[in-house]
């Protein structure tokens, strides 16, 4: 199985630096927003969004870590933050790679049961293979890929990140 590299780590820090920035014209009448990412790979991706954020804006940023059963989607979704914590703010919810869709739709249900001000998503890589009708705001990059293709991101905790298609 060959490692076809898609996104190079400066690659990647540009496109965080982008949605960044799309995010806070978005936002930029709030005063705080929540950055939701899906664990493990969407929490990283979060976790970088919201450094640069905090960098460019003057915005009260919360993280939250979303953990979804990916087998089993539809079990109860926990959330670091309580409700109360995201309730009536902007939110963005972050994953990495959006496939078919079903993480991201039955996160997003899962915060439509909770008054928001604004509600968006966005993700680094967004495949195009989509079997709910789920869309990311905020991407990195769109790719059409055969179903038989795989798209991994890898987050290296030396700060060595890319992503590749095998």
């Amino acid at each position: 199985m060959s490692k076809n590299i898609i996104l190079t780590n400066q690659e990647i820090e540009h496109k965080i630096k982008r949605i960044a920035y799309q995010i806070y014209e978005t936002f930029v009448d709030e005063e705080e927003v929540v950055i939701a990412g899906i664990a493990s790979s969407g929490s990283v991706f979060a976790q970088k969004i919201a450094n640069v954020l905090s960098d460019i804006s003057t915005l009260k940023i919360s993280l939250c870590e979303v953990r979804v059963d990916k087998q089993n989607p539809q079990l109860p979704i926990q959330t670091s933050l309580s409700a109360e914590e995201y309730s009536n703010k902007g939110l963005v919810l972050v994953d990495d790679v959006l496939n078919s869709g079903t993480t991201l739709i039955y996160a997003v249900r899962h915060f439509l049961d909770v008054p928001l001000k604004k509600f968006k998503t966005a993700v680094l890589v967004d495949r195009n293979h989509k079997k709910y009708p789920v869309k990311a705001d905020f991407k990195g990059i769109s790719l059409s890929t055969s179903l038989l293709e795989h798209v991994q991101v890898v987050f290296d905790e030396n700060g060595d990140n890319y992503a590749f298609l095998s």
